[in-house]
């Protein structure tokens, strides 16, 4: 029961630590700019990388992700949304850069999150097998805990998207309404003019 009772704690301890395991930001790329950010990683671990342009223009941004020694990891043209996870091949800073400079004057508002996961640990000698089953434990809480918090983001990502989506039909419906209250009333108008126009032309008549 001990050894049972002991993996149940080392995964609650686990995820616990899901809620700090990500950090999400929201920055805005002015337009003829560019925005970078800096990961120090040890080599060895996993990290990715996931954006969406939540305003501006046709909502789209262009993304560089870049190593050690400026090493080009990734990058691409005209993105709206992404999800970009690798190993880190050596220790060092890692770059994640959103460039706007293919706007003319429309700002970019780009929500994203850097995930690191913990450094690769493994004794050193052959390990007996009360440790490898210790090991496989913990790459199975890593593993859970890169995914629940992939579907933490793409739930935020989900809510921004509804935030959004609602904002353009409520725009799109009080436009509707003023251009219909619009139409009304010029037809309004040219009931109006017509009556008083055929009424002029009556009148015009029995004086003549």
């Amino acid at each position: 029961m001990q050894p049972t009772l002991a993996k149940l704690l080392l995964t609650l301890c686990g995820l616990c630590l899901l809620a700090t395991a990500g950090q999400g930001f929201i920055v805005s790329v002015d337009a003829h700019n560019e925005e970078c950010f800096f990961e120090n990683v040890e080599g060895g671990t996993k990290f990715g990388v996931t954006f969406e342009v939540i305003d501006g223009g046709f909502l789209d941004v262009d993304i560089k992700i870049s190593g050690p020694e400026n090493h080009v990891m990734h990058e691409s043209e005209k993105e709206s949304s992404g999800k970009y996870t690798f190993v880190a091949p050596a220790k060092g800073t890692y770059t994640v850069c959103f460039n706007n400079e293919r706007s003319s004057m429309t700002p970019k508002l780009v929500m994203f999150s850097i995930d690191v996961g913990d450094a690769p640990q493994r004794a050193p000698g052959a390990p007996g097998e009360e440790e490898v089953g210790h090991t496989k434990l913990e790459d199975m809480i890593r593993e859970l805990s890169g995914t629940l918090t992939s579907v933490k983001h793409e739930q935020e990502y989900m809510h921004v998207r509804d935030k959004i989506h609602r904002s353009v039909n409520e725009s799109t419906n009080s436009r509707v309404v003023l251009w219909s209250t619009f139409e009304a009333l010029v037809l309004i108008l040219m009931t109006v003019g017509q009556v008083y126009y055929l009424k002029r032309f009556f009148e015009v008549k029995r004086v003549v």
